[in-house]
């Protein structure tokens, strides 16, 4: 599929593999995971995709999208992320934008944002991606609410489960 560029609309394909984040979102929130997701596509086809595990793992820093970095770097047996789109139901924390710097991601593109998770109750740092890139001099590019109604909604999913646990 071709992508459109046109003032921050999104093509079907980003749309595409953002659902593919939301329902990965949904089976961790199943499981009694947080409810965030990720998926890393290259060349137009998936490489990983990813929920939190935090709980599950006793992992403090096994957010959705470090998980899917460490899982497309061993499918590409490579560190260099290069190439890749990372689609987050979420503004990725400061910790997770690190991570796709360091790994070379091209683009973020995103759902809901950090105030978001503050709303629900997660212990976000308020410090958005731009500030970040900005202050970090990165060259990833960002790209914010792409279905960010249907991301947001994973946070009521996630209260309604009745297993919720912040962080």
């Amino acid at each position: 599929m071709a992508k459109r560029k046109s003032s921050g609309k999104f093509s079907k394909q980003d749309e595409y593999f953002m659902r593919l984040a939301i329902g990965k979102a949904m089976q961790g929130i199943k499981k009694g995971q947080t409810p965030f997701g990720a998926c890393i596509v290259k060349k137009g086809r998936a490489i990983s995709c990813e929920h939190n595990i935090v709980w599950q793992s006793t992992d403090i820093t096994a957010h959705g999208e470090i998980c899917a970095i460490r899982s497309a770097c061993k499918a590409l047996k490579s560190i260099d992320l290069s190439g890749c789109t990372i689609y987050s139901t979420c503004e990725p924390c400061p910790m997770c934008f690190a991570a796709c710097h360091w790994a070379g991601i091209d683009k973020i593109i995103y759902g809901a944002e950090i105030k978001d998770a503050n709303k629900a109750g997660f212990n976000e740092l308020k410090i958005s991606n731009n500030e970040m890139k900005k202050k970090g001099k990165s060259t990833v590019k960002i790209q914010k609410d792409l279905l960010s109604s249907e991301c947001k909604k994973l946070f009521d999913e996630w209260e309604k489960a009745n297993k919720s646990k912040i962080y």
